[in-house]
C-alpha cells in the first residue's frame, strides 16, 4: 500500500503542476474554488476539543451529503453525549448548510483536506479522531492509508456506486482493491451497490447493505393531531395541494396550474408556501391578481371561505404535508436544485416537481422508479401530472402505497451506523 501511495502521490503532484495555470485562473475567477483553500492545504486551527474525550469525525462532501448525515450526527450526539464531534465538507455550500443545520450539535465544522500527505497529517494532528465516518463513496487513498497507519478506523456509510460509475472503477480495480482493504467497514445503500463495490475489490467481510440515511426521517404528528390540524383549517374533506418552498417564478406556475385544475375539480384547495419570508408580500400580490379568495396562516385564516391559504409562518410546513393530497416541491423550476421531497413522502403523500433537482438527485432516483414522485419537464407537463393525481383514484392510491414501500425498504440506516459506532 505504501508503494501504491508513492506512485499515486507522484501522479497527483505531476497532474497538479501540469494543470497549475488552469487552477490559478479558476481560483482567481471563481470564488467558490477559493473557499477553504488554505485550510484544505493543511492550515488547520486549534479546534479547542477536550482531549480527554473521544472524537468522532464525519465527512460530507456537499449539500446532499450534509442533508444525508444530519439525522445520523444528531443521533450520534444523543448516544455519545460526551464525545467530540467534528464535521467536514469539501464545498462552500456544504459548509453553509452544515453551519445552518448542525452548528449547535457538533463541536467543530471545517474543510476536508486535499489528499496530500502533508495536508492530511496536519488535519489528523489537529482533530485527532478516534473514529472516522465518510458519507457516500468518497475514496481518498492517502487519507485512508494515513488514518490506518495511526490505527484510526475509517468507515464508508451510505455508500453508493451507480452502474455507470462502476464501469470506471472496475477498470482500475487493481488500484482500488488495496485501497478498499484499508477500511474498517464499507456500508452501502442497496444490495446492488454492495455487489458492485465487491466486484471492484472491497473485502466481503467488511461490506454490508445498510439502507439509505436520507430515509430515516419520521412523522411528527399522531393521527388525532393530523385530524385536528385539518379541522382547524376547515378543510371539510376537500383535497389540498401543498405547493412547498416555492421560489421566484414558481408561484406563477403553481397559480396557473391551480386555475386550470380548479375548473375541473371545484372542491380543491391550495396551500402556497414561499421559501423566503421576504417574498411574502410579492406572493400575496400574485395571489390577489389571480382572482382567488385567499387568506394567510399568520392571521389564522382557514379554507372555509378561501381557495388558497398562504403559509407565511415558520416551522409549520412539515406538518402541513400530513393533510395534503399531494405536494409540489419548489426550487425545481429554478436553478436552486430542488428541496427534500421526503418531507412530504414520509406522510404517505406523492410529490411532483420540476426536473431541476440536483440537490436531491439520488433521492429522486429512488422515488421516480415508483409512482411516489414525478419530475415534470415543463409547466404544462406539471398540470398533466397534477391532473392525474386528482382524477385517477387507482393511480393516486398506488403512488401513496409506493411512498410507504420506499420508507419500509430503506429506513433503519441511522440505527445501523450507531450500532457500528457502539460495537467497534
Amino acid at each position: 500500500m505504501f508503494l501504491l501511495c508513492v506512485i499515486y502521490n507522484f501522479l497527483l503532484i505531476t497532474l497538479a503542476l501540469i494543470l497549475l495555470p488552469v487552477i490559478l485562473i479558476a481560483l482567481a475567477l471563481v470564488p467558490k474554488f477559493r473557499a477553504g483553500l488554505f485550510t484544505k492545504l493543511g492550515f488547520y486551527p486549534d479546534f479547542n476539543l477536550d482531549r480527554n474525550k473521544k472524537t468522532i469525525f464525519f465527512h460530507a462532501v456537499s449539500v446532499g451529503e450534509v442533508n444525508a448525515v444530519e439525522a445520523l450526527i444528531k443521533k450520534t450526539r444523543e448516544n455519545f453525549p460526551d464525545a467530540n464531534i467534528v464535521l467536514s465538507t469539501t464545498t462552500k455550500t456544504g459548509q453553509e448548510i452544515a453551519h445552518k443545520k448542525l452548528e449547535k450539535t457538533v463541536n467543530a465544522i471545517t474543510y476536508f483536506p486535499f489528499d496530500f500527505f502533508f495536508s492530511i497529517n496536519s488535519f489528523l494532528n489537529a482533530v485527532k479522531p478516534d473514529k472516522i465516518v465518510i458519507a457516500e463513496t468518497e475514496i481518498w487513498p492517502d487519507f485512508v492509508y494515513l488514518a490506518n497507519r495511526r490505527n484510526i478506523p475509517v468507515y464508508i456509510v451510505n455508500g453508493r456506486l451507480s452502474p455507470n460509475s462502476y464501469k470506471g472503477y472496475k477498470k482500475f480495480s487493481f488500484f482500488f482493491k488495496p485501497v478498499l482493504a484499508q477500511y474498517k467497514g464499507i456500508y452501502m445503500q442497496t444490495q446492488g451497490d454492495v455487489e458492485r463495490i465487491l466486484d471492484v475489490g472491497a473485502k466481503q467481510d467488511i461490506t454490508k447493505c445498510m439502507g439509505n440515511l436520507k430515509f430515516d426521517i419520521k412523522p411528527t404528528l399522531s393521527d388525532s393531531q393530523i385530524t385536528e390540524l385539518a379541522e382547524s383549517l376547515k378543510l371539510n374533506g376537500a383535497r389540498m395541494i401543498a405547493a412547498a418552498s416555492t421560489h421566484k417564478g414558481e408561484d406563477e406556475i403553481v397559480l396557473d396550474a391551480f386555475k386550470e385544475l380548479k375548473a375541473q375539480f371545484p372542491e380543491i384547495k391550495l396551500l402556497l408556501a414561499p421559501r423566503h419570508p421576504e417574498r411574502y408580500e410579492k406572493v400575496s400580490e400574485l395571489i390577489a391578481q389571480s382572482g382567488f379568495s385567499f387568506g394567510k396562516r399568520s392571521q389564522n385564516d382557514t379554507f372555509e371561505n378561501n381557495d388558497i391559504i398562504m403559509l407565511d409562518t415558520m416551522g409549520e410546513l412539515m406538518k402541513m404535508f400530513s393533510i395534503c393530497h399531494f405536494a409540489f416541491i419548489g426550487g425545481s423550476f429554478s436553478t436552486t436544485g430542488g428541496h427534500n421531497p421526503l418531507e412530504a413522502n414520509i406522510w404517505g403523500k406523492p410529490v411532483v416537481s420540476g426536473d431541476c433537482v440536483f440537490n436531491f438527485k439520488d433521492i429522486y432516483a429512488f422515488l421516480t422508479q415508483t409512482k411516489a414522485a414525478k419530475l415534470s419537464s415543463t409547466p404544462q407537463e406539471l398540470k398533466e401530472d397534477m391532473t392525474k393525481l386528482l382524477a385517477d383514484d387507482e393511480f393516486y392510491q398506488k403512488a401513496c402505497d409506493d411512498t410507504h414501500k420506499i420508507f419500509d425498504e430503506n429506513s433503519g440506516a441511522v440505527d445501523f451506523v450507531i450500532n457500528v459506532l457502539k460495537e467497534q
